[in-house]
């Protein structure tokens, strides 16, 4: 039985709005196993995200609703106070690669200094020692040594992603979070990052959670996928049985919209528009959408387990 390194277990994350609560993390449940790669896949707005800001506990002010369990290495972080998470968990434990690199860099200090950062503030080295660290970490990623001494505007949009990655390696954390670590850069610098993704988690003993709406990029890294719609979970799967044959009508809508190289048929599109999450419908939230929408759907359905340890959020399976 492989080791669990994160257990999210009925996570609740709502903001407080002028408009009314948003939900934007509704009762999600998973697991995370020892150098696995789970990705989260769905679209825009359905709260991946939120579920990533929930974990690492990088919260608004406007909370209204925050509670669940997340256990890493068996330890419930949630009973932690703020200064404890920082200095137990984040970075240390758990650390992130950022949507958007350049937002993560600050623009007046070298970036060898940004990266060295987290290995000094949490005592774990002095900063000597933290610069040697850096500079293996760098030449890890592919950032040339001499780039130690540059700011973070005299990078590449790609050399800033290999930063970013290397601030979020240096400390060794057993688990990686990426927030779409590709969606800001072109198609042949996200190819690249993708492969660089790919041989470290092949070299290293680390798990990640890859968050994307880039379908096929996932199925280069995920071990495991979880659809998310609305704020909920609404599909859990090995990779390849996903892939193979996707359960959940939004899953299925998901996977026909993805262009495929060596067949004839169009990609389809989702009807509708995505779900509201203030206020939002009481029953399945992808009934407004759902081809195959049925009495049933009125109600919200249950998580159901299938044979082979699948998990889909549908009446259609139970």
């Amino acid at each position: 039985m492989e080791k669990v390194i994160l257990r999210v277990e009925d996570l609740f994350l709502y903001y407080r709005t002028s408009r009314g609560i948003v939900q934007a993390v509704d009762g999600v449940t998973f697991d995370v196993g020892s150098k696995q790669a789970l990705a989260v896949i769905g679209e825009s707005g359905c709260g991946k995200s939120s579920l990533i800001r929930a974990i690492l506990r990088l919260l608004p002010r406007n909370i209204a609703t925050y509670r669940g369990r997340i256990f890493m290495d068996g330890m419930d972080v949630m009973t932690l106070n703020e200064e404890r998470f920082r200095c137990e968990v984040r970075w240390v434990k758990v650390s992130s690669v950022p949507q958007a690199a350049m937002n993560s860099l600050n623009p007046v200090l070298k970036v060898g200094d940004q990266v060295a950062e987290p290995l000094v503030a949490h005592g774990l080295m002095k900063k000597e020692e933290a610069l040697a660290r850096t500079r293996e970490t760098f030449r890890l990623v592919g950032v040339p040594e001499g780039f130690l001494q540059r700011y973070a505007f005299e990078l590449s949009g790609g050399m800033r992603q290999r930063t970013a990655i290397a601030m979020a390696l240096v400390a060794d954390p057993p688990l990686l979070i990426l927030d779409e670590p590709t969606s800001a850069l072109d198609v042949l610098t996200q190819a690249n990052i993708m492969n660089l993704l790919k041989r470290i988690k092949q070299q290293s003993e680390r798990s990640f959670i890859f968050v994307s709406h880039d379908v096929g990029a996932c199925s280069e890294l995920a071990d495991s996928i979880a659809v998310m719609y609305a704020g909920q979970l609404v599909e859990l799967s090995r990779a390849e049985a996903f892939y193979r044959e996707p359960l959940h009508p939004y899953s299925k809508k998901l996977m026909a919209s993805v262009p495929r190289l060596h067949e004839e048929r169009a990609p389809e599109f989702i009807p509708g528009q995505p779900a509201e999450l203030i206020n939002p419908f009481k029953g399945c939230r992808f009934a407004a959408r759902c081809e195959r929408r049925f009495a049933p759907c009125d109600d919200e359905p249950p998580m159901k387990e299938l044979p082979g340890g699948r998990k889909v959020k549908c009446w259609l399976y139970i």
